[in-house]
C-alpha cells in the first residue's frame, strides 16, 4: 500500500554493524553505514536498552506535541498555552535522562542520535493495525446483527418501532464517542500527561500520586460528565412519547416505539462513559480496550435478542442495546483502572489556581462546536430518512436501514486507510510541512476511491444477490430481499460521497484552529437532502429518500474537495477530480457487467461469489484501457509491499 512506510517506518539506523563481505572499504563507506544502518532494519537497536521509565516519559511528553493538541486553543490549556506544558515536560524528560545516564549503557560514537522516531513508529504501525483488525471484527458482528434482527423480525411495523428507537444510540456514539468526546478529551489528557511528567522530579511518590495531574482530571471532570449524562438520559426517558412523535410523526402505532426508546436512551450514560474511557486511554497509548468496544456492543445485541426475543419480542432488541452499551464501558474499565485511575479524594486540597488548570473547558464552545455541528448534520441524515420514511407503507424503514447498512460496508472498509494514516496528515500539519500533508492526503483520497468505488460496483452489480444471501430466511421474505436490493442501488449512486466526506474532513480537523468550513458544507448538503427528499418521497417513495440521501451527501464531497486546497492542504484539486473520473468509468464498467451478469447464475451464492472475482477484473481491464493511474500503478505497489514484507520477515529470522 502507498504510503505504507511513511507511517510504520522511521528514520533507519543503529550501531556501526561492521563491514560485510563485498562492501567498500574506506571511511565514506563506512561513515554511510553508520548512518544509515544495515540495508531492510529499522529503528535503533539501543533504544530497546534504555531504561522502561526514560522512553515512558518521552513518549509521554511527545504526545501533546503533535496534532491538534498542540495548538494554542486546546481546551485544557493554561494562560501560557500548551508550550509552557510541552516545556515544563522536555525539562521533566531531561532530568530523568540525566538520573538514568549511570544505568543506560553508553552509546557508542557511531551511534545515531535520533532513534526516538523508529520505535514510536513501529508502535503507530501496530496500533494501527491492531485498531483496523477490531474495527474489521466490529463491523463483521454488526453485519451478524443485523441478520439476526432480520431473520427475527423481518421489515414489518416491529423493525420499524426498533428503528426509530436506535436512532437515539447512533446520534449518541457519533458526540459521545466518534468525535466530540474524543477531541475534547484526548487533548486535555495529553496536557495532564505532560504535567505529570515535568512535575514529579524530586518528588516522592506519596507526593506525586496526590499532585497528580491526571488523576486531578479525572476527579474534576468524570463525576460531573456522569451526572449530566445521568440527567438527560432520564429526561429521554420520560419524554419518550414526545421523542417518537418528533422522529416518526407519520408512525401507525407508536406504543412500541416508545417503549425500545425508553430501553435505548440508557446508552447515553453508557456511550458518554465509554467514550471517556476511550479518550483516556487513547492519550496513554493504549488502543486495544478502545478498539474492541463495538465488537463488545454488537455481541451484547445479538446475545440479549437471541435470549428474549421469543418472550419481548423487539423489545429484546433494545434491551440488547441497553446491554451493549454496559458492555463497551465493562470492557475498558480494567484498563482504564491499571492506565489512568479514578481521582483520589486528597486532590481536592490542591490550591484552587492548580484544581482549575486541571478541570478542562468544556464549555470550550469556539473549539469544539464546529466538530460537535459537523457531526450532528451528517448523523442528521438518518433522521431526515425515517422522518419522511415513517409516512410511507410498513416495512419502508427497515428496507432502507439494512440496505444502507449493507451499502456503506464498502465505504467503511475505504476510509480505514484514511484513519491508518491520519496520525501522519496532523503531525506535517503542526510541523508546518504543508508538502508531505499535500502528497499524504492525495495519496489516501485516491486510494479510499479506488476502494470505494470498486465496492460500490459490487454493491450496485450484484444487490440483488448479496441481500438474498445476507437476508432472506425467516421473518425476512423474498419481497423484502427485492425492495431492499433497489433501494441498496440507489444508495450506492452516493458511496463515494460519503467515503470523500469521510477522508477530507479529516485533514480539516488536524490543526489546531477551530474551522467551520467542513459544518457549512455538511449544514448545505444536509439541506439538499431535506429539499429533495420532501419532493422526491411522494413520486418515488424510499427511492426518492435514498437519491435524497446520495444528492445531499454528494454536494458536501464537492464542497470540501474545492474548499480543502484553498484554506487548509493546497491539494491539486483539478488532478484529483481527474483520478477519481477514470475510477469511476471503471466502475460504471464493472457495475453494469455485474447487473448483466448476476442473474444468469441461479444460485445466489455462488453467483455473489462469482461477482467477487468478475467485478475487480473488470474494474482493473477497464482502469488499465482508459489509464487510471491508481489501477495501473496497483500491481508494482502491491510488488512492493510484498517485498518489503518479505524482507522484514527474513530480518527476523
Amino acid at each position: 500500500m502507498p504510503g505504507t512506510p511513511d507511517f510504520a517506518a522511521g528514520p533507519a539506523g543503529g550501531p556501526d554493524p561492521g563491514r560485510p563481505p563485498g562492501e567498500p572499504a574506506g571511511p565514506a563507506a563506512r561513515d554511510r553505514v553508520r548512518r544509515q544502518g544495515p540495508p531492510g532494519r529499522t529503528g535503533d537497536p539501543e533504544a530497546a536498552a534504555e531504561p522502561r521509565s526514560v522512553r515512558v516519559a518521552a513518549r509521554g511528553a511527545a504526545e501533546p506535541a503533535v496534532g491538534p493538541a498542540a495548538g494554542p486553543s486546546g481546551p485544557a490549556a493554561g494562560p501560557a498555552g500548551p508550550a509552557r506544558y510541552a516545556g515544563g515536560a522536555a525539562r521533566g524528560v531531561r532530568t530523568a535522562t540525566r538520573r538514568a545516564a549511570a544505568a543506560a549503557p553508553p552509546r557508542t560514537p557511531s551511534s545515531p542520535g535520533g532513534n526516538a522516531p523508529a520505535p514510536l513508529g513501529r508502535f503507530l504501525a501496530k496500533a494501527a493495525a491492531v485498531t483496523a483488525g477490531l474495527t474489521a471484527a466490529g463491523a463483521v458482528f454488526g453485519l451478524v446483527r443485523d441478520q439476526t434482527i432480520a431473520h427475527l423480525f423481518g421489515a414489518g411495523p416491529d423493525s420499524d418501532a426498533f428503528l426509530i428507537a436506535w436512532t437515539l444510540p447512533e446520534m449518541a456514539s457519533t458526540l459521545l464517542i466518534e468525535d466530540a468526546m474524543a477531541l475534547l478529551m484526548v487533548p486535555a489528557f495529553s496536557h495532564a500527561l505532560a504535567r505529570r511528567a515535568a512535575g514529579r522530579a524530586g518528588l516522592t511518590r506519596k507526593e506525586a500520586r496526590a499532585q497528580d495531574p491526571v488523576r486531578m482530571l479525572v476527579a474534576a471532570t468524570l463525576p460531573r460528565l456522569a451526572v449530566l449524562l445521568a440527567a438527560v438520559a432520564s429526561v429521554l426517558i420520560v419524554a419518550a412519547p414526545l421523542v417518537v412523535a418528533v422522529l416518526a410523526p407519520g408512525l401507525p402505532d407508536p406504543g412500541l416505539a416508545v417503549q425500545c426508546t425508553r430501553l435505548t436512551a440508557l446508552t447515553v450514560l453508557s456511550f458518554g462513559i465509554a467514550g471517556y474511557f476511550s479518550a483516556a486511554l487513547r492519550a496513554h497509548r493504549s488502543f486495544v480496550p478502545p478498539a474492541a468496544i463495538y465488537v463488545s456492543y454488537n455481541v451484547g445485541i445479538i446475545g440479549t435478542m437471541l435470549a428474549l426475543h421469543a418472550l419481548w419480542g423487539v423489545r429484546a432488541a433494545a434491551a440488547g442495546v441497553a446491554v451493549g452499551g454496559l458492555l463497551m464501558v465493562l470492557v475498558q474499565l480494567p484498563a482504564f483502572i491499571r492506565n489512568v485511575g479514578f481521582g483520589p479524594a486528597r486532590a481536592k486540597r490542591a490550591p484552587r489556581s492548580r484544581r482549575d488548570r486541571d478541570r478542562p473547558t468544556l464549555i470550550a464552545f469556539g473549539l469544539i462546536a464546529p466538530v460537535i455541528f459537523f457531526a450532528v448534520f451528517r448523523q442528521s441524515q438518518v433522521l431526515v430518512e425515517r422522518f419522511l420514511a415513517a409516512s410511507l407503507p410498513s416495512g419502508a424503514i427497515s428496507h432502507l436501514n439494512y440496505a444502507q447498512k449493507v451499502a456503506q460496508m464498502p465505504m467503511v472498509l475505504s476510509l480505514m486507510i484514511c484513519t491508518v494514516t491520519f496520525p501522519v496528515v496532523a503531525q506535517a500539519m503542526a510541523a508546518g510541512e504543508r508538502e508531505k500533508a499535500r502528497r499524504r492526503v492525495e495519496q489516501d483520497l485516491a486510494l479510499a476511491s479506488l476502494a470505494v468505488l470498486m465496492g460500490t460496483a459490487l454493491v450496485i452489480g450484484y444487490a440483488p444477490q448479496i441481500i438474498q444471501v445476507l437476508f432472506e430466511r425467516g421473518a425476512f421474505t423474498h419481497e423484502d430481499t427485492l425492495a431492499t436490493a433497489s433501494v441498496m442501488r440507489v444508495y450506492g449512486f452516493g458511496l463515494l460521497g460519503h467515503c470523500l466526506v469521510g477522508a477530507l474532513s479529516r485533514p480539516f480537523f488536524s490543526t489546531a484552529r477551530p474551522t467551520w468550513f467542513p459544518a457549512l458544507a455538511m449544514g448545505a448538503g444536509l439541506l439538499v437532502n431535506i429539499v429533495a427528499g420532501a419532493f422526491a418521497v411522494g413520486w418515488w417513495g424510499t427511492y426518492g429518500i435514498a437519491a435524497a440521501n446520495a444528492a445531499g451527501i454528494s454536494t458536501t464531497a464537492v464542497l470540501l474537495l474545492t474548499g480543502l486546497g484553498s484554506r487548509m492542504v493546497a491539494i491539486q484539486v483539478r488532478r484529483v477530480a481527474v483520478s477519481i473520473g477514470r475510477l469511476a468509468v471503471a466502475a460504471v464498467a464493472a457495475g453494469g457487467t455485474g447487473w448483466i451478469a448476476g442473474p444468469m447464475i441461479p444460485d445466489p451464492t455462488v453467483s455473489a461469489a462469482l461477482g467477487c472475482l468478475l467485478v475487480p477484473a473488470m474494474f482493473g481491464a477497464t482502469g488499465m484501457a482508459i489509464r487510471a493511474l491508481e489501477v495501473t500503478a496497483l500491481p508494482g505497489q502491491i510488488a512492493q509491499f510484498s517485498s518489503q514484507l518479505t524482507q522484514r520477515f527474513r530480518n527476523v529470522r
